[in-house]
């Protein structure tokens, strides 16, 4: 047999190699634009124009700016009213489903659509349904009561558009909480079955407990998602926030202020920079709450 061969050394910038791919587009699609965009909101920077360092007048600029504030509070309001219902109906739809019954695929199957369906076409799908002359409408015609304006009223289209995030995303988080589900200590769940606990004690006493980890990565999620939203805002509302503006988030304003050839390229970075530090506070306060608990 021939002898054995020694192993070959590794040279020190190996690692360096397999991960430089990773490390160049992360710099080039994450750091590098995210550094630009801090630094253009300290400037006037226009779509076309470079423009020069003016310090903290874009954020100056903005608490004086009423359209923030509307923004602001429609996205906070959107993250209040969003992430409670993506946190608990998704975990209360994988339980009906977690059965092992006949159809139940099928089911499982109708509740994921929405998830691939692209928010546009689902946003089109509701606008039509939501109508004066539309599905809702017609049926609430036809058991008597009168038409709503769905879409004319500033807070009937943006609870709208809420009911729409929260009806795209079940599917989704319903996946996550049937993996969790199933790592439920089964014998925990006939203890209490054998003390007589009812189907709701057994939820609140043992599944929540259970399943408690998934739910802050769920209400993390859910919190980022429904803070950036846009797609299901712009397609119901339009490009300009509804009636008024009163429905235009901040994600919305964003691209309101910096898109056009007179943009306010340097002000829209500056609404990017606090709604990214709004966001990661909201990361940071759900992951703070969670480790509290865990004490």
């Amino acid at each position: 047999m021939p002898p054995a061969r020694g192993i070959r050394r590794q040279l020190p910038t190996s690692p360096w190699l397999f991960m430089a791919p990773g490390i160049l587009v992360v710099a080039a699609f994450i750091l590098f634009p995210f550094v630009s965009t801090v630094w253009k909101s300290f400037t006037d920077a226009r779509m076309l124009v470079p423009g020069g360092f003016v310090g903290i007048a874009n954020y100056r600029a903005m608490l004086d700016d009423p359209a923030f504030w509307t923004s602001l509070r429609n996205s906070a309001l959107y993250v209040v009213m969003v992430v409670p219902c993506t946190v608990v109906l998704p975990l209360l739809l994988a339980l009906l489903v977690r059965r092992q019954i006949p159809g139940i695929a099928f089911f499982r199957a109708a509740f994921y659509t929405p998830v691939v369906a692209s928010v546009v076409v689902v946003g089109l799908i509701w606008v039509w349904m939501l109508d004066d002359r539309g599905l809702i409408n017609g049926v609430l015609q036809a058991l008597g009561a009168g038409k709503v304006d769905f879409l004319g009223d500033s807070w009937l289209l943006l609870f709208s558009a809420m009911a729409v995030t929260v009806w795209k995303g079940l599917g989704y988080y319903m996946v996550i909480y049937l993996a969790a589900l199933a790592n439920v200590p089964r014998d925990l769940v006939e203890a209490a079955e054998v003390d007589g606990a009812g189907p709701v004690r057994r939820f609140l006493s043992v599944t929540v407990p259970a399943v408690r980890s998934t739910m802050v990565l769920v209400a993390a999620l859910s919190s980022v998602a429904a803070f950036k939203v846009f797609t299901e805002v712009y397609v119901m509302a339009g490009p300009n926030g509804g009636p008024a503006g009163e429905d235009t988030t901040l994600v919305m304003l964003v691209q309101q202020v910096g898109t056009g050839l007179s943009g306010r390229v340097g002000y829209s970075s500056a609404i990017s920079v606090v709604l990214f530090v709004i966001t990661l506070g909201l990361m940071l306060l759900v992951l703070r709450a969670d480790r509290k608990e865990d004490m």
